[in-house]
């Protein structure tokens, strides 16, 4: 008993993980390995610096001055000064507010393109299971075409067929095999590209079906949290923010800035030393400054009205795709399993009723429709996984 039962659940825990799709597993190692990622990641830091650069005090100036007196009789001068310039408090802390949002635009560059190259890979995926799946199709396919073949060449050598049905069958199992080879050179061609994407790294994915697939009933609601979540309006939403920080910004350059710092000079028997200070006005370097940022303003807010237009859209688009390719691929499924005739056929066939011919083209019809069936299963899923991909 405890054999069978340690039997069993070997069995059932086989079949389990058998059942698991290793998609996720395929997405996961691209997301580690994919050089495209890593050279991102690596601009997005040393950008991320750069936003930093520039945004603190000037640099202190010192200053030194020997003076050679003429006539030699007065001696000579030296001077030092040192002098720091400062912003108001205002000024740093805005340029310190437009570099943190700016870095945040760079983690929402990064993040929508990396959903771009796993939406890629993922695509990748679901046309292998596609081809998996009429890879399985054809090899029961041509396992059918290689027994009739078969058997009218057995006919043939006995009389019982003439040499036009055994060219008919013939004809018929080169088709089958010359479909099988064309969707293995679709694999190998994928296989290649998930192995681009994946840093140079082999991958392999026997799925032959596909994941559960979710399906938003009530489109407003879903893309209502979809709109809140997606990269790519949160980018223009922030460059719109920047503007208006930018804004403040250019107003704030417009106040003075003030230096401080300590100044020395020394002739001979007399020495005079005590504190500078100073003030630049800034008239003419600021023009226009505050004007442009409002009319970046403009630009930017007009450019977030354009995005939601277009995305609302495209999203409207792509879920009525994904509606009418889940409603089709559901029909075709259900005509395959109750107007399946291939056992009635071949009854027929051997019974002498229909002519091979008449065979080949009535079987012919059902795998087509099964062909069809597949497709459209895996343009569902494909336009699913855009759909899905705007809301990462």
């Amino acid at each position: 008993m405890n054999k069978i039962l340690l039997l069993a659940i070997a069995i059932f825990t086989g079949h389990f993980l058998f059942a698991q799709s290793a998609v996720p597993a395929v997405l996961s190692a691209i997301e580690e390995n994919n050089t495209t990622l890593k050279a991102l990641r690596e601009n997005v830091e040393a950008q991320k610096l750069d936003n930093v650069t520039g945004i603190y005090l000037p640099n202190p100036e010192v200053e030194f001055n020997y003076l050679w007196g003429n006539p030699n009789n007065i001696g000579n001068r030296n001077d030092i000064s040192v002098r720091q310039t400062f912003d108001f408090a205002t000024v740093t802390g805005v340029k310190k507010k437009i570099s943190g949002q700016r870095n945040s635009l760079l983690e929402l560059q990064y993040k929508s393109e990396r959903l771009d190259i796993l939406l890629q890979a993922r695509q990748y995926c679901l046309d292998l299971v596609y081809y998996n799946a009429l890879k399985q199709e054809l090899d029961r396919r041509l396992e059918h075409a290689t027994t009739l073949a078969g058997g009218y060449k057995n006919r043939l050598d006995k009389g019982d067929a003439n040499i036009l049905e055994y060219n008919k069958a013939q004809l018929n199992l080169a088709t089958v095999k010359g479909e099988i080879a064309s969707v293995e050179t679709e694999r190998l061609s994928i296989l290649a590209e998930l192995k681009r994407l994946n840093g140079g790294v082999a991958l392999t994915l026997d799925d032959s079906e596909y994941d559960d697939a979710t399906f938003p009933n009530n489109f407003d609601e879903w893309y209502a949290d979809a709109e809140q979540s997606n990269p790519v309006l949160e980018y223009v939403k922030q460059e719109v923010e920047i503007a208006k920080t930018q804004i403040a910004l250019n107003k704030t350059l417009s106040l003075p800035n003030f230096s401080a710092g300590f100044m020395r000079e020394k002739v001979v028997g007399e020495a005079y030393q005590g504190i500078s200070l100073g003030i630049s006005i800034p008239l003419w370097e600021n023009k226009n400054r505050v004007r442009q940022a409002r009319a970046a303003l403009k630009a930017n807010e007009a450019k977030q009205s354009d995005a939601r237009l277009q995305f609302y859209e495209y999203i409207r688009n792509l879920y009525a795709r994904a509606k009418s390719l889940q409603t089709t691929a559901l029909e075709y499924k259900q005509s395959l399993s109750s107007l399946n005739s291939t056992d009635l056929l071949k009854k027929a066939l051997d019974a002498g009723e229909i002519s091979l011919l008449d065979y080949i083209v009535e079987l012919g019809l059902y795998y087509n429709t099964v062909n069809l069936k597949l497709n459209a299963e895996k343009e569902f899923q494909k336009t699913l996984a855009e759909l899905w991909k705007v809301k990462n």
